[in-house]
């Protein structure tokens, strides 16, 4: 399977792994017959110094069995965990390659299912795999030559008994391959609806719909627990019988054995019975053999069609195709602009969409002006915020930052160019320290401090008892809204970018607030081109250029008075939130 590349790292641990069970599987051969000679030669002859001989060597041989038992678990392992830990390095990397709409196709329940579960799923077959692979067919055949040197006669109870576990095998692989793709996507529905009501929480108390989201977990929980039972109902049948055929075998062995015993002359002597009786009981622990190697390998049959769903679902990961391809030669601004974002001419629809969400969009922005968009709900604001870090590509007409082609920079070049502040203000667990890093990771105490000062945060960051160093939860859950937006502003504004994208990021500040926190930046960052995507008119009156969206077109441009008088979309949208005299219509 392609999946096993990840092995690679640990290609060594895996060579030692094959040689140990070949060392531990030809040591597992020679004790039977061992203990065959003992009772031929030793026991029936009264020969104690001959049984201390043979019995010597089979401690020797006993020893090397468990030291390269244990040396075999050792190597497996790390081989196993080494394949897990390398599968989801690469799985991870490649996830975060993909853009927001390569995101989409998956789901992003399915991706954490298949960097977690489907990865274990492989990491168990290749524990059990490395030692099956190879000791059960060099048990199988070993076992059936050695046996048919004991007795001819029963080895034709092995050639009956070896297609039927085989048969056995197949028809549960044929059966169970379904159910595990079946397991494998009621996972992913099942982790979905957790995700989903564990982040929305507060929504559906708010809502009261606590009941209405159990009834959906118990749906997904019971779809899975269904499949999870008939796999194990298969199973619950499928040791038996393998355990039944064993017993039966045994029996029959020894019921053959005791006959030809019985037949035997009665001048025969006691030595050639008691030989007849040492090649039985080695006969038998070869049938044994044979069967715990058949009875392995069907075991690792039925694990196959899990790991062959599982590793189908990881290479759908590390095969996809990016929608944002790296450009094959990239470029680099020649530093004669910086701060200037030009669109020229887009267009965009999303992947797999119709209709495109916007039309015809240019404009330019400038170092030290600010750049607004408004517009109602819908109108496509955040589309073209978006495009700008290359989350996604134009459908039509091209984007540049600093006079080159977004789709000819490279990714980490173009957003260092970049200070974004989303329109969710997503903060990490750790420190605010920490999620102040982000921004720059040498970044000194001052610098976050000079930060925090812009962003109007520093005055709650020091009523803190840790001050810099105070804990943020998981989703922030201990921070207000307006705390949050606050230091997401102060992460962007800590990397000092030559351009800054405010997606409606002042929504959740209060207006007096809202106003000292972009009076902080207009001053201190007077050299950066600033584009602010805002619901409220009252963030943008003093913009230097504001663009009014409407159906995913510019239907206004200028400033704020112009807009009064000559866009009826712009007037509607500022008297809906300011008084007459406040919006100086």
């Amino acid at each position: 399977m392609k999946v096993l590349h990840f092995l690679k790292p640990y290609v060594g641990h895996t060579v030692a792994a094959v040689i140990l069970v070949l060392v531990n599987s030809v040591t597992q051969l020679i004790l039977p017959t061992l203990m065959a000679e003992m009772i031929n030669n030793g026991i029936a002859k009264g020969d104690l110094n001959y049984i201390y001989k043979i019995g010597a060597w089979m401690l020797i041989v006993s020893g090397i069995v468990v030291v390269t038992a244990i040396a075999l678990s050792y190597c497996s392992s790390m081989a196993s965990a080494g394949f897990g830990t390398e599968a989801r390095r690469q799985v991870f990397r490649k996830t975060e390659s993909f853009s927001l709409s390569d995101v989409d196709k998956i789901g992003t329940a399915s991706l954490i299912t298949r960097t977690t579960n489907d990865i274990r799923q492989i990491q168990d077959l290749l524990l059990m795999g490395i030692r099956v692979i190879i000791s059960a067919p060099f048990m199988l055949i070993g076992g059936a030559v050695m046996a048919f040197v004991m007795n001819k006669t029963l080895s034709i109870v092995i050639f009956i008994l070896i297609p039927i576990i085989g048969a056995i095998a197949f028809l549960a692989s044929r059966f169970v391959m379904p159910l595990f793709d079946r397991q494998q996507k009621k996972i992913d529905r099942l982790n979905a609806v957790v995700r989903e009501k564990i982040s929305g929480i507060r929504v559906i108390r708010a809502f009261n719909r606590s009941d209405y989201e159990d009834a959906r977990f118990e749906q997904s929980n019971e779809e899975l627990a269904s499949i999870a039972k008939k796999i194990n109902r298969l199973f619950a049948v499928l040791v038996p019988v393998l355990m039944i055929v064993l017993y039966f075998t045994i029996v029959v062995l020894v019921f053959i054995g005791a006959k030809q015993v019985e037949w035997m002359d009665l001048a025969t002597q006691a030595s050639e019975i008691a030989q007849t009786v040492g090649n039985l009981q080695a006969f038998i622990l070869y049938v044994i053999m044979i069967i715990g190697a058949v009875s392995m390998a069907a075991g690792l049959l039925v694990m196959l069609p899990r790991a062959k769903v599982s590793a189908r679902r990881i290479m759908e990961v590390m095969n996809m195709e990016n929608d944002i391809r790296p450009p094959a030669e990239p470029k680099k601004p020649d530093g004669s602009v910086k701060g200037v974002v030009e669109f020229r001419h887009v267009s965009f629809r999303y992947p797999g969409e119709q209709q495109d969400v916007l039309h015809d969009i240019s404009f330019r922005t400038e170092p030290g002006t600010v750049t607004a968009i408004i517009g109602s709900t819908g109108s496509g604001k955040s589309s073209v915020i978006n495009l700008i870090p290359r989350f996604y590509d134009v459908s039509a007409g091209s984007i540049s930052v600093d006079g080159v082609d977004v789709r000819d920079m490279e990714a980490s070049d173009l957003h260092a160019r970049l200070g974004l502040i989303p329109q969710q203000a997503f903060l990490f667990s750790g420190t605010i320290a920490d999620n102040l890093r982000y921004g720059k990771e040498d970044a000194t105490p001052e610098e976050m401090w000079e930060a925090l000062d812009t962003a109007c945060a520093a005055e709650f960051v020091r009523d803190r008892d840790r001050g810099l160093e105070e804990r943020v939860s998981q989703n922030a859950n201990n921070l207000s809204g307006g705390q949050k937006q606050r230091l997401a502003i102060a992460r962007a504004l800590i990397k000092k970018a030559e351009i800054y994208i405010f997606d409606d990021s002042f929504s959740a500040l209060d207006f007096k607030t809202d106003a000292a926190v972009r009076a902080n930046i207009r001053r201190r960052l007077s050299d950066c081109a600033m584009l602010i995507v805002a619901q409220r008119v009252g963030t943008i009156l003093t913009a230097d250029r504001i663009l009014v969206l409407d159906g995913g077109r510019v239907v206004g441009d200028g400033k704020h008075e112009e807009l009064m008088k000559t866009c009826a979309a712009y007037r509607e949208i500022a008297l809906s939130q300011l008084s007459r005299e406040e919006a100086g219509a």
